[in-house]
């Protein structure tokens, strides 16, 4: 049982990190100033996910971008 337990946990924390990378993100650059659409949760401290938002199709994230505030050209 506690081999069974112990299974279940180890694939738990391998599926899920998978689970959490489907989706699309609008990022600014700061420095450039330009937003693009990227398929994985940004790391790096200085990119800015624009509007916190997870979206499901490159195209939804795409048209969201269009529309965003932060993103348009100054």
């Amino acid at each position: 049982m506690r081999a069974l337990k112990s299974t279940v946990i180890a694939m738990a924390a391998v599926v899920t990190p998978a689970l959490a990378a489907d989706g699309y993100y609008i990022v600014r650059d700061p420095v450039a100033r330009r937003c693009t659409v990227v398929n994985q949760r940004p790391t790096l401290s200085t990119t800015v996910i624009v509007g916190g938002t997870v979206y499901k199709t490159r195209e939804e994230a795409e048209k969201a971008m269009m529309s965003a505030g932060a993103c348009s050209e100054e």
